[in-house]
């Protein structure tokens, strides 16, 4: 679908995305603004949120750069204020900032818990308490990650605060109802600069073979999904957690989608069961 095609459904709105200077968070608040939304990019790097305010308006859209740390309650709250001093209000909060640690359980350090703990899930907590307390009506949209699911070793704390978000997903969804609607994105692997710097070309091609649409996910893929999460086309959903992983949890064994369709090519798609009716 081209810009001119896609609908605006969110003209004239607020958003704020956080973490939105790079990766995931960039390409949602590209999406929000290309639907008609005022969007407030914000991060801890000027320069990056330059650019992302720019990459914005280049594609005819309006947003606003404000610096924040997640880390800070009071960055937090200085952020919201500016959001609705900038625009009159606010009506979309996506929590999407946060960073993971290489760490188990048992090697996993006191600063290792504090950094995800804070960043990633009292942060999202923080934001929006101070975005309901600006919003008549809305939606709050948290990106968590498929780790709230299924996770891998040397993920902690990052995969236990997923799980937590989408638990905290639907408490907000219960309190701050019925006027501001909560759900959650888990997404899965998403082709950024952090997941892809160091892949080489023979594990990226692996890698797409075990998910059932054959590829790596784009940030656009969890921006369109973000994007209906807080549009009206999705006003009777909330307390909901939508995995975006191209299939993945869907794959009980690595080998056996790349086996099955190997054996369909070489067969010429009729499969073992087919060829002995």
């Amino acid at each position: 679908m081209s810009d001119t095609d896609r609908p605006r459904r969110f003209e004239g709105e607020t958003v704020l995305v956080t973490g939105s200077t790079r990766g995931i968070g960039a390409g949602v608040a590209e999406r929000f603004a290309r639907e008609g939304a005022n969007v407030v990019v914000t991060g801890r790097s000027e320069d990056d949120g330059a650019a992302t305010v720019a990459d914005v308006e280049a594609a005819g859209g309006e947003a606003t750069f404000v610096r924040a740390d997640m880390r800070d309650p009071d960055d937090i709250a200085a952020l919201v204020e500016a959001t609705a001093a900038e625009y009159g209000g606010l009506d979309v909060l996506v929590n999407n900032a946060g960073v993971e640690t290489d760490t188990g359980a048992a090697e996993a350090s006191i600063d290792d818990w504090e950094l995800v703990l804070e960043t990633d899930f009292r942060a999202y907590w923080l934001c929006a308490k101070r975005a309901r307390e600006q919003m008549d009506e809305g939606a709050i949209v948290n990106v968590s990650s498929n780790h709230a699911f299924l996770t891998m070793p040397e993920m902690f704390p990052y995969n236990a605060v997923k799980a937590g978000i989408n638990g905290m997903t639907r408490a907000m969804a219960l309190d701050f109802g019925p006027a501001v609607r909560v759900n959650t994105v888990n997404p899965g692997w998403v082709a950024v600069d952090r997941t892809t710097e160091q892949m080489d070309a023979s594990y990226r091609e692996h890698l797409e073979s075990i998910h059932p649409v054959g590829r790596l996910g784009r940030p656009a893929d969890v921006a369109g999904a973000v994007a209906f999460l807080a549009s009206d086309d999705a006003a009777f959903l909330t307390g909901e957690s939508l995995l975006v992983d191209g299939g993945r949890t869907a794959v009980m064994q690595d080998d056996a989608l790349p086996d099955y369709r190997e054996r369909r090519a070489t067969n010429g798609d009729e499969t073992e069961s087919e060829k002995r009716r």
